[in-house]
């Protein structure tokens, strides 16, 4: 859109102030800003409240074959691809903020409490080895040889080495540290109408609240989530992270460095922000079942936030039709984190050639085109709280 001297019709009037106007600063708005300043474009981040949103209660896990799931073979190829770049990723961005990301690569266990929870996840076992993903059975001596503090109910499971975790908190502040150090500016001010923004692309990375810039069908989808410490303030007694269904509830726990272990989530239709008194109760037993130490760890946050959900759960990433020089990165529900580094790169390159990597064709907003947009607005809060 940039590139041979080309410039795009924008969405701001009068002066242009800017080469890239990023709308939201969660990960993969602060990370799209990184990477188009690092091309030495001028760049602006709008957002009232930069990383308070869905980053702000997401776990972190970078679950390419654990998170893949019948009928998203499209999705599955994209977020393996972006895994395969997270390393670099993380190792560049932590020497640019001077900063620890909380990246860890221990892999994940993915575990059935009863016969009836283990034959629900051999199935998806089946399904994801068959796409030649890494994910290998263990028996559950094997299992407790990894990890001795599962329960000795468990009845099986599997290992995914490749399904690795970052800290999201830290990772957003990372990133604006790297963004701004580039020569990013953050505007700390919401953005009413794309009309706003004097610049000549603008890029709408704001999640949940991109429904009412756009028109999209993108819609909150709720999700509870939990955060322990380990007693003594010493690190979890396992280091992988562990997913798993106990009884039927889906959980998983993710220990941290610094002695959290993060449970969650609920997958929930609604935009409340409430946490509910049932959601913790089924998060804890689901996760004590599978780690009775977790009993002892004390209960140090519940939190609710909203995923950007899309029709077909998968991210909407390209140019919005019929608004030339407008981007959009958005709906990226559950795979924010995962799919930061190649949603900002190919959306950079978006930006500086015009021409879209093939691997976004599956996720253009033009295959909603003609799709009716969201019955209400998002409140305030929600488009807040969902970048």
């Amino acid at each position: 859109m940039l590139s041979g001297g080309a410039v795009a019709t924008g969405a701001g009037r009068g002066t242009v102030a800017t080469d890239v106007a990023v709308v939201g600063a969660g990960p993969v708005g602060l990370a799209i800003a990184w990477r188009c300043a690092q091309r030495g474009l001028r760049v602006s981040v709008h957002d009232a409240a930069p990383g308070s949103g869905a980053s702000r209660v997401a776990a972190g896990m970078l679950a390419p074959v654990a998170e893949a799931y019948f009928g998203e073979r499209e999705l599955t190829e994209l977020l393996t691809e972006s895994a395969a770049r997270w390393p670099g990723f993380a190792a560049e961005l932590a020497g640019a903020a001077g900063a620890d990301l909380g990246y860890r690569t221990d892999g994940t266990l993915v575990v059935g409490l009863t016969a009836d929870d283990l034959a629900e996840a051999r199935r998806l076992w089946s399904y994801q080895q068959g796409l030649g993903l890494p994910i290998t059975p263990l028996r559950p001596s094997s299992l407790r040889d990894r990890e001795p503090a599962l329960a000795p109910r468990v009845r099986g499971g599997a290992l995914a080495p490749g399904d690795h975790q970052v800290d999201p908190r830290r990772l957003v502040a990372a990133l604006r540290t790297a963004a701004e150090r580039a020569g990013a500016v953050l505007r700390p001010a919401a953005v009413g109408a794309l009309s706003e923004l004097a610049a000549r692309v603008v890029v709408v990375a704001a999640g949940c609240g991109a429904a009412a810039l756009t028109g999209l069908p993108v819609r909150p989808v709720k999700g509870q989530v939990l955060r322990l410490r380990a007693p003594g303030g010493g690190p979890p007694g396992f280091r992988h992270v562990i997913r798993g269904y106990a009884d039927g509830e889906p959980v998983y726990l993710v220990p941290r460095d610094s002695g959290e272990v993060v449970v969650g989530a609920t997958v929930e239709e609604r935009a409340d922000p409430m946490v509910t008194a049932g959601a913790v109760l089924r998060l804890l037993r689901a996760a004590v079942d599978l780690v009775p130490e977790l009993a002892e760890y004390e209960l140090v946050e519940a939190a609710a936030g909203w995923r950007p959900g899309t029709p077909d759960n998968a991210p909407i990433i390209g140019a919005l039709p019929g608004r030339p020089g407008v981007l959009v990165a958005t709906g990226h529900h559950r795979h924010g984190i995962v799919l930061t580094p190649v949603t900002a790169d190919l959306v950079a390159d978006l930006v500086v050639t015009g021409v879209p990597d093939p691997l976004l064709a599956p996720f253009d907003a033009a295959r909603f085109a003609g799709r009716p947009g969201p019955v209400r607005a998002p409140s305030d809060t929600e488009e807040e709280t969902c970048d």
